[in-house]
């Protein structure tokens, strides 16, 4: 016969199930969650142009401009200045605008200019968006346009970034190449 108190501590199996079905669902969870952070998206694009790395930077960095002939960064705001927050306006193929506040993490004149761009706290989507300049022979430079994804949200939109993002990427690098060749 069994008392009352050896029945409070024997579990009944329907609540081991459920207890073990919970545990393995929290443990694939965490995996998915480390993977994704540890995962990183790359979206890379590059141009030759025909102008020096300063000329290019001269293009790259007037962003009072970009509304005449960037299809992709349609305002850019705020100082190009290390650990400053700017405020850029993108659109992408469908022509959605999306107003973001990205950190510069760095503002190397006729070199480089990189920021991060973050989602609530970090770790669900972040980017980091590079332009680097590199020169080339003959006064001509190559433009290499590259944004680096990270976070738990960023797998599930690899191919909105893939179609909607990417092209205008190029469309980008192609109408500064023309400007700064000019």
């Amino acid at each position: 016969m069994t008392t009352a108190t050896e029945n409070k501590n024997k579990k009944s199996p329907v609540r081991r199930r459920v207890l073990a079905g919970v545990g393995a669902f929290a443990v694939l969870l965490a995996g998915y969650c480390v993977y994704a952070i540890a995962h990183t998206t790359v979206l890379h694009t590059e141009i030759e142009i025909d102008a020096t790395p300063d000329q290019v930077w001269q293009v790259l960095a007037d962003r009072d401009a970009y509304p005449e002939w960037n299809p992709f960064l349609v305002s850019s705001t705020g100082e190009l200045k290390v650990g400053a927050r700017i405020t850029n306006v993108l659109k992408d193929t469908n022509g959605k605008e999306t107003t973001f506040t990205p950190e510069l993490l760095a503002v190397d004149p006729g070199k480089e200019l990189r920021w991060i761009g973050k989602i609530g706290f970090g770790g669900i989507f972040d980017g980091e968006h590079s332009f680097r300049i590199e020169p080339l022979d003959g006064g001509r430079s190559k433009l290499i346009q590259e944004e680096r994804f990270n976070g738990v949200a960023v797998p599930f939109t690899v191919g909105m970034l893939n179609d909607t993002i990417k092209p205008q990427f190029q469309a980008m690098n192609q109408a500064l190449a023309a400007r700064a060749a000019g």
